[in-house]
């Protein structure tokens, strides 16, 4: 799958995936829900993302986890 809004740069949070065009990691995103923070909270803690980029966030890591074919876009 291509992840147009998640992008791996070794210059960038030491190569951790991220939301592209911010230093927000997938893990930072994950932690948060997965502590029960509602996509809601995420977005006021984090003005520049999207419902698009923390779905997109989950998404990648679903496939990460699958260990299926993953292409960065």
């Amino acid at each position: 799958m291509t992840y147009e809004r998640i992008e791996i740069n070794p210059d960038v949070m030491d190569g951790k995936p991220v939301v592209r065009g911010t230093r927000v990691p997938v893990e930072l995103v994950l932690r948060k829900l997965g502590a029960g923070m509602s996509p809601e909270a995420i977005l006021a803690d984090h003005p520049r993302l999207t419902l698009d980029d923390i779905h997109a966030a989950q998404a990648f890591a679903a496939d990460y986890l699958a260990d299926e074919d993953v292409v960065y876009g």
